[in-house]
């Protein structure tokens, strides 16, 4: 009879009952969460916790945070009917997550909350939430700013992603970027993602992929019609790069295969320019 109550109460651990208007699931950190998710659809985690890092175990599914919301996550499957693999996510408050991913284009679930059972609280709002405006002003001063860097390009399928510019400002490192589209075929975006990710990988070994999220994104439109091009502005937190890890930016083709990684070493990035003070300070 015990045997079977404990047997109950794992089983209960991995439902995902509804609660708050939503789908709630709760879990331990020491065990493993089955998730299915889509290629067209999105499915949504909500922890009690700032995200500070996510590890994917293969490159078939896709993770961002929501912007302005420190604590959740977007995910969907960069390609059908890939085979089963897991994410582990870290919440600022030390705890550890772990998935069990496997593709359904009909999952039962598509939205997993976590809330902290003290408060109750679900959303967090990041800081720089509230200071948008003095941001993205900084961001359009970059955007004109003539000066320009070269060799930061990858061009692939008649597609080139570029660096041109580099700042500084506040803790917060403003990257102007190109996008520029050479073919007959408009070009559109489905994800615009950034990594620290190790030199070397062996197949054999677990990759250490740290995505950087972007705090903004200015002037980034969604389509790149055919032979022309787009500038616009990455803003992401200051960051460092060790010796044995690239900054890796990888731009993905909606609907399509043309997609690009652009692989930077921490000795290209070194020394970007200080952003002058503008007349509306970010503080």
């Amino acid at each position: 009879m015990k045997f079977i109550q404990l047997l109950l109460i794992a089983m209960l651990a991995f439902a995902c009952p509804i609660g708050y208007g939503q789908q709630r699931a709760k879990l331990n950190p020491a065990l493993t969460q089955d998730i299915a998710i889509a290629y067209s659809k999105t499915t949504t985690l909500v922890f009690p916790f700032a995200v500070s890092g996510v590890d994917r175990g293969s490159q078939h599914i896709l993770v961002q945070k929501v912007r302005g919301m420190e604590n959740v996550l977007q995910i969907k499957a960069a390609q059908q009917g890939f085979a089963d693999t897991n994410l582990t996510v870290f919440t600022s408050d030390g705890k550890l997550y772990c998935f069990a991913v496997c593709y359904d284009e009909s999952p039962d679930c598509q939205t997993y909350t976590f809330p902290d059972m003290k408060t109750g609280n679900l959303i967090q709002f990041s800081s720089e939430a509230s200071n948008e405006k003095a941001l993205l002003e900084a961001a359009e001063h970059v955007f004109h700013i003539r000066k320009r860097i070269n060799g930061i390009t990858e061009h692939k399928y008649g597609i080139t992603l570029s660096i041109t510019g580099l700042f500084i400002h506040d803790d917060l490192i403003y990257y102007r970027m190109r996008i520029d589209n050479e073919t007959n075929i408009s070009y559109d975006i489905d994800q615009l993602r950034f990594f620290v990710r190790d030199k070397k990988r062996s197949k054999r070994t677990a990759s250490q992929e740290l995505e950087i999220y972007p705090v903004a994104m200015h002037r980034l439109a969604g389509k790149i019609p055919a032979q022309s091009g787009t500038t616009f502005v990455s803003v992401l937190p200051k960051f460092t790069i060790p010796d044995k890890k690239n900054l890796v930016i990888q731009l993905v083709e909606n609907k399509g295969g043309r997609h690009l990684e652009l692989d930077i070493s921490n000795r290209k990035l070194e020394g970007p320019s200080v952003l002058k003070p503008l007349l509306n300070p970010l503080r």
